[in-house]
């Protein structure tokens, strides 16, 4: 999924995640699937097909320092992370 202006899915997804933490109060968390949802707004369960796009985009924001990506509110590595995750903001 591009959009109009050329940027790509997980640069969308990356500025997603940025926005809804940045709505947030500075301790609260996201979920993938709340990112995903909130780019994909067709009814339905599209929004599923997102959520490793989703992943993906937290890793990323991971490593240039902006999120951490946690699990049971306590950081971890993005590259060995399975399962349910959180994305918040660094502490």
């Amino acid at each position: 999924m591009a959009s109009d202006d050329g940027e790509d899915e997980v640069e969308q997804l990356e500025r997603a995640i940025l926005d809804l933490l940045g709505r947030r109060r500075p301790d609260a968390s996201v979920c993938p699937s709340e990112v995903a949802r909130s780019v994909h707004r067709d009814a339905g369960d599209g929004w599923r097909r997102l959520m490793e796009p989703t992943r993906a985009a937290a890793r990323r924001l991971s490593r240039a320092g902006l999120v951490e990506i946690t699990q049971g509110g306590e950081p971890v590595d993005p590259a060995t992370a399975h399962g349910p995750i959180r994305i918040r903001r660094t502490r």
